[in-house]
């Protein structure tokens, strides 16, 4: 009797994965002739003639990079010095120095004679208390906001889209590097269609690349296994999953590692949420439910162009750690806007998108748990083996946890 219902369950269970693997590699072959299309078109559109034109624009959009500094008293100089080298010359820099407990604030004043310049400003996004605001003798472009504490990189950034006199906002992680003309390309979406509110960036995995004045001198493979699986799997989010997306017109992520939006739009949806796990899906998503909702054209690009460069994990520890965050702020962000899932009124975004993700990001897990508990069993009574005594079941089997290893699209 127990063996006929683990033979029951067995069977049940190898169709139910047998079906959503078929479903799912035919998602993966119906994303891949429109990420096709896509970068075909970006090609003939993005140009370095079109990048000349925004470079030499009289009038170019200004845009102000926010950089949240934390306890970046080793690094923060660097980051600066790099941003004030990008080619594009209509931007400022904003750092906000989020109540850090080093010296961060002092290496900052001594490297670019900080003085204090106070200034008045509209705060339409509340944020932790404003201790000083100052600005750079030697580098007019950068401003130094000085804040308590606010518990979250969300705060830091929101201080800094406060003070941001530019119409678009670049905000990045604190360990992206970016490309020399990333705000020619990122710009160029916004000059090409007023409906654009954000742009997203390709981003490459800067493991084992060799830098040079925080530049990219030669891009390279990771030494490290575990970094160079994470190349597979950020190509297949970056260049299937989000360019398919861009091609409906449906992102629902733009990376915290490079993310260009519109000033205006983010205020309008009350900027960064604090309490978010994932902040950047959760901005992403509020803004395309906040434009549709009114019933507002709204589009949000993405440059298939390597724009910026991040640090993969090497280690399991800080893999787990991130690929948790990144589960718990993708569930967090479905059920926080669950009312659009399946609803017409949001487009492709709600009919498309995050059924696929809540189907195939939130379901995996609990299927391949499942499989576990009912494997164990079915090894003592045979079955497993039985199964695996087919050549042709094997192979399958190794090629779809080879396939699938690791993947996500949450990048």
């Amino acid at each position: 009797m127990l063996t006929y219902a683990f033979t029951t369950a067995w069977v049940v269970l190898t169709l139910i994965i047998t079906v959503y693997l078929a479903a799912w590699n035919a998602t993966q072959l119906a994303m891949s002739p429109a990420a096709a299309m896509f970068i075909w078109r970006h090609k003939r559109r993005n140009t370095n003639r079109s990048r000349a034109v925004v470079h030499y624009l009289s009038a170019a959009p200004q845009v102000s990079i926010i950089v949240p500094a934390h306890n970046e008293e080793l690094t923060v100089v660097d980051s600066v010095r790099a941003l004030l080298g990008l080619q594009y010359e209509a931007r400022e820099i904003v750092v906000v120095n989020d109540g850090s407990e080093d010296a961060t604030l002092a290496v900052l004043q001594g490297a670019f004679q900080l003085v204090p310049a106070p200034a008045a400003f509209a705060e339409p996004i509340r944020t932790a208390p404003v201790r000083g605001f100052y600005r750079s003798i030697v580098a007019p472009e950068l401003i130094v906001i000085d804040k308590d504490g606010g518990g979250s990189k969300s705060d830091a950034v929101n201080a800094g889209i406060n003070a941001a006199s530019g119409t678009l906002l670049l905000v990045i992680d604190a360990d992206t590097v970016l490309e020399p003309d990333a705000l020619n390309r990122a710009v160029l979406p916004f000059l090409e269609d007023p409906t654009t509110v954000a742009v997203g960036g390709n981003v490459g995995i800067i493991n084992g690349c060799r830098i040079v004045d925080d530049r990219i001198a030669e891009v390279a493979l990771p030494t490290s296994w575990l970094a160079r699986f994470q190349i597979i799997e950020y190509m297949r989010a970056f260049l299937l999953f989000r360019l398919a997306c861009a091609s409906m017109n449906a992102v629902v992520l733009v990376s915290g590692a490079f993310g260009l939006f519109s000033r205006d739009a983010v205020i309008a949806v009350g900027g960064y949420d604090g309490t978010a796990i994932g902040e950047d899906m959760d901005l992403t998503i509020r803004l395309q439910r906040h434009f549709r909702a009114l019933g507002q054209p709204i589009r949000i690009a993405f440059d298939p162009n390597p724009l910026g460069w991040t640090q993969a994990p090497e280690d399991w520890s800080s893999l787990r750690s991130q690929r948790y965050r990144w589960r718990r702020g993708l569930l967090q962000s479905l059920w926080r806007h669950r009312g659009m899932i399946g609803n017409p009124r949001f487009g492709a975004v709600a009919l498309g998108v995050l059924p696929y993700l809540l189907i195939f990001e939130v379901f995996e897990p609990v299927l391949q748990i499942g499989g576990l508990l009912i494997a164990v069993p079915a090894f003592f009574l045979g079955l497993l083996i039985l199964l695996l005594a087919q050549w042709r079941t094997l192979v399958l089997l190794v090629l779809t946890l080879l396939s699938g290893i690791g993947y996500s699209s949450l990048h």
